[in-house]
């Protein structure tokens, strides 16, 4: 079975991508659901975020209070470093789970779609590593329609993100999503048909 690791700034087209591979059969592993999911049920995970950061990210019934984790991290680079070093250690036995599922349900490939693909380590660990790009402008563009956020916020949000010269040297395969969404589909399906036996 293969494993896709499907990256890129947001606003790129990931999803156009994804479903792409989902029609091809692919099982797809959205990392940043398997971050919430483990927040919300993972007792190992929890104890270890609480074992770190103190009881003050939790709520009152005990769970991590993501609003109040948050708080703690983006404000100091060493706890963000921790927060990461300790959940990506999750994530990724989780993706491995649910990989290994899809192998025994008979998919020909699992995709991984992951913003911090390659910094996590979760990109060392597939066959091939496609790195979704499209032009700045046309990302805040997108960003903007789809989330109803005013222009400053949106530029921040791509400003802060990865610059496109990361993916290239760290991606196996570029899709450059520079058209029409449908002559995307059609270049991300051609790409795709060779990655998938």
């Amino acid at each position: 079975m293969k494993r896709i690791g499907i990256t890129g700034p947001t606003g790129a087209g990931k999803t156009t991508a994804l479903n792409v591979l989902t029609e091809l059969g692919a099982h797809i592993i959205d990392a940043d659901q398997v971050y919430h999911d483990l927040l919300a049920h993972s007792t190992p995970m929890g104890d270890a975020l609480t074992a770190r950061f103190g009881s003050a990210i939790l709520d009152e019934t005990g769970q991590v209070d993501r609003k109040a984790l948050g708080s703690v991290v983006f404000a100091d680079p060493t706890a963000l470093a921790d927060l990461n070093a300790i959940t990506h250690r999750f994530i990724i036995e989780e993706i491995d789970r649910q990989a290994a599922q899809a192998e025994t349900d008979g998919r020909s490939a699992v995709a991984i779609d992951a913003i911090a693909l390659i910094e996590s380590g979760v990109g060392e660990t597939c066959d091939a590593v496609v790195g979704i790009l499209a032009p700045r402008e046309i990302r805040i563009r997108r960003i903007m329609a789809r989330e109803g956020i005013p222009e400053d916020y949106a530029r921040k949000r791509v400003e802060a993100q990865q610059g496109d010269g990361f993916f290239r040297a760290h991606c196996t395969h570029i899709l450059e999503n520079q058209g029409t969404a449908e002559e995307f589909g059609r270049k991300a399906l051609a790409l795709f048909q060779t990655l998938i036996p």
